[in-house]
């Protein structure tokens, strides 16, 4: 009977941004903003990757699969964000918050191991420069991305069966989104287990993912360095540094985010960064990449000039 009483919560309410009271419009106004040129920059990026034959490469393919997976993960969360700092106390199903959660995980896992795939095509490219054909044929490239979906897949249902199975008593979760640990908190019984598991695939899709990057650089900095002209070493570093950019900040917010003590924690604070992890993280694929990418910029040149070309 017990039992029967803690399923009664069928739908849950965020709290969302309603702790910074006046300020939410203006929050409202920044992230949709930031979010309008996260959409707009990874769409120009996989557009102009498919169109232009000279980033037909493993390294594009790459970076066209991570802004495509990165606008899907901004899709799970941000819309509902947007409409929750407008219209508060917005209910969601038990189902709906699973299906977020389930799609939350999958996308942050895969991303995570598909810039694990680019450093990978990095040492490749500067360690094994003769044999990159043989390394990164297209069936290895597309290998590597089902292998992060999939790890993504499993890390998603781990987590939505070990949280749904749960009973809840609470129903206002204290974010913006079906996070894994705010909806933790509303559980009836001991969660000993799941924040282990929890803390368990946090540590691993960071973890294993920076520790085989920080392997690859330490083989590309060595080869770098033994490269004799000044010209060359600086041409192969710049092969590197947008990805560095990228996998430095992405896996900082990260690690802040889900491997920090709980103790530590702040609602405004988790919101803050989880803002930054979930909005602004995804817009820098496409600014770092456009902006510090000679190749992305030569083909961005190209594209305008065919279309001003045909145009007259």
């Amino acid at each position: 009977m017990q039992r029967k009483n803690f399923t009664e919560v069928m739908e849950f309410i965020f709290l969302g941004f309603s702790v910074f009271g006046k300020h939410q419009i203006t929050l409202f106004v920044v992230f949709l903003t930031i979010y309008i040129l996260t959409l707009a920059g990874n769409v120009v990026i996989v557009s102009i990757i498919r169109v232009d034959h000279h980033l037909h490469t493993p390294m594009y393919f790459f970076l066209s699969m991570l802004a495509s997976s990165e606008t899907v993960y901004t899709l799970v969360s941000v819309p509902r964000m947007l409409s929750g700092l407008l219209f508060h106390n917005q209910p969601i199903s038990l189902a709906g918050c699973a299906s977020q959660m389930f799609f939350f995980v999958l996308l942050a896992t895969n991303n995570c191991f598909l810039l694990t795939a680019m450093g990978y095509d990095r040492y490749v490219a500067i360690c094994s420069p003769l044999r990159y054909t043989v390394l990164m044929s297209k069936g290895v490239c597309v290998m590597l991305v089902s292998g992060s979906f999939g790890t993504g897949l499993v890390m998603a249902v781990l987590h939505v069966a070990a949280m749904f199975s749960l009973p809840f008593c609470g129903t206002v979760v204290e974010h913006f989104f079906c996070d894994i640990y705010p909806v933790m908190k509303l559980s009836c019984t001991d969660t000993t287990i799941n924040e282990m598991i929890n803390y368990g695939v946090s540590s691993f899709v960071i973890l294993i993912p920076v520790s085989l990057i920080f392997i690859s650089y330490v083989f590309i900095i060595s080869t770098i360095l033994k490269i004799a002209s000044t010209e060359g070493r600086k041409k192969a570093f710049a092969t590197c540094a947008s990805h560095l950019t990228v996998v430095i900040v992405h896996y900082g917010c990260a690690s802040i985010a889900y491997l920090k003590p709980k103790s530590e924690n702040s609602i405004e604070k988790d919101l803050l960064l989880s803002g930054t992890y979930t909005i602004i993280t995804p817009l820098l694929n496409p600014v770092v990449y456009s902006l510090r990418n000679k190749e992305v910029k030569d083909a961005l040149r190209r594209a305008v000039g065919k279309k001003h070309f045909s145009t007259d």
